[in-house]
C-alpha cells in the first residue's frame, strides 16, 4: 500500500484558462504561480495549497441543475462569512445554497455558488471537524444529510 502524506493538487476543469484565471484570481483571491498556455493549464495557490485550472476536453457537468454534492470547498475565517457571501452576492452570483451546518464531519456556515463553468464552489467558515454522523443517521434510510436537496 502506497501511504500519501497529503494533498499536493486538484485539478478544475475549466472551458477557458485565462477566464477563470480571471474569476479564481478575482473572485476567490487565488495567486496566479504560472500560466502555461501550451498545454493551456494555470497553476494557482489558495492559502498554502494548490490548484490547477485545465482546459477540459469535453463538456464540464459536475452536477444536474443546482445540485452542489460535486464541489470545491475552500475555507474562510469565521468572522469574514457575511463580508465573504455579500461580495458573491454583490458580484451578481446566484448562491445556490446556504446552511450553518452542526452535523456531519464540518461545522460551520457554509454556502455554494458556481464558477463560469458551473463547477460548485463552497465556500466553508470552518469552526469544527468533528467525527461525522452518528451510525444511527448512516444507518437509518430515512435521515435526511441535506433535506433541501433534490433526488
Amino acid at each position: 500500500m502506497i501511504k500519501t502524506t497529503g494533498v499536493l493538487h486538484f485539478t478544475i476543469p475549466v472551458s477557458d484558462t485565462v477566464k477563470s484565471l480571471n474569476f479564481y484570481k478575482e473572485v476567490l483571491g487565488f495567486e496566479l504561480i504560472q500560466h502555461v498556455p501550451q498545454i493551456d493549464m494555470v497553476f494557482m495557490k489558495c492559502g498554502d495549497d494548490f490548484v490547477n485550472l485545465t482546459k477540459s476536453k469535453t463538456p464540464i457537468n459536475p452536477n444536474n441543475g443546482n445540485d452542489f454534492l460535486v464541489h470545491h470547498a475552500f475555507k474562510i475565517e469565521v468572522d469574514k462569512y457575511d463580508e465573504v457571501k455579500q461580495s458573491i452576492i454583490d458580484r451578481g452570483i446566484e448562491i445556490i445554497h446556504e446552511e450553518h451546518r452542526y452535523e456531519g464531519i464540518f461545522h460551520g456556515k457554509q454556502f455554494y455558488f458556481h464558477d463560469l463553468d458551473r463547477n460548485v464552489i463552497e465556500i466553508n467558515a470552518l469552526e469544527k471537524v468533528t467525527d461525522g454522523f452518528s451510525e444511527d443517521q448512516i444507518n437509518n434510510k430515512n435521515y435526511k444529510v441535506f433535506p433541501n436537496l433534490k433526488s
